[in-house]
């Protein structure tokens, strides 16, 4: 497999905000700064009808598989519920987590061992969303102004972003990315999502929302 990679000096357009969608927006709150993570969230209340796979996935990457463990542990004591428990696999270290709220978070380190302690330091906040047609979806966000950094033919697509962006965005195939977080691949309704840029406003091939940024 080929790896294709696309360098730009201009500043891309990226995710400027990620705004969830929650019902109970108090305790969405406190989840969240329980998790450590709300530096990086909007929250915004909404009943929207949402059932089963939501389609994405919001995940951290961390220094080593301690820092693994506190950050799943802080989300269990929060209220999460455990998908899949952190184990070892060919790529490091990792495990799911679904918050309250019904997001499905998955927590990672490329690290197998240790070389320091447990911290509260997150290394990168990735959004990985599902879609049908890798391909087709890169090409619409690369039509409104994102810039491949890496991509996988049609399995996988990262976009740059710039040290503004809360987020790293990526797709996924959803069938793919359901069977990784342990969860089935069927959803209807809302995504529960919406994300912000200086793109402005639009909706993508799988009906993620996207607004003009604040």
């Amino acid at each position: 497999m080929v790896m294709a990679t696309t360098a730009s000096t201009a500043a891309p357009t990226s995710i400027a905000s990620v705004t969830l969608e929650v019902a109970d927006l108090e305790a969405a709150t406190g989840f969240y700064t329980a998790f450590g993570v709300d530096a990086y969230l909007r929250l915004r209340a909404s009943e929207a009808h949402s059932t089963g796979f939501r389609g994405f996935t919001l995940a951290l990457t961390v220094s080593g598989p301690a820092t693994v463990d506190h950050f799943l542990g802080a989300a269990v004591d929060a209220g999460a519920t455990v998908l899949k428990p952190a184990a070892k696999s060919l790529w490091g270290y990792s495990g799911v987590v679904q918050a309250p709220d019904g997001t499905i978070w998955k927590i990672a380190t490329s690290a197998k061992k240790d070389t320091g302690p447990a911290t509260r330091e997150i290394d990168d906040v990735v959004l990985l969303i599902g879609v049908e047609d890798v391909k087709a979806t890169k090409q619409f966000y690369v039509d409104r102004g994102l810039t491949v950094a890496k991509s996988f033919g049609g399995k996988y697509t990262e976009f740059a972003s710039d040290t503004s962006s809360p987020v790293k965005l990526a797709l996924y195939k959803r069938r793919a990315l359901a069977k990784d977080l342990g969860v089935p691949a069927d959803g209807t309704g809302s995504h529960r999502i919406t994300l912000g840029s200086t793109a402005g406003a639009f909706t993508d091939p799988d009906g993620f929302a996207w607004e003009a940024a604040a």
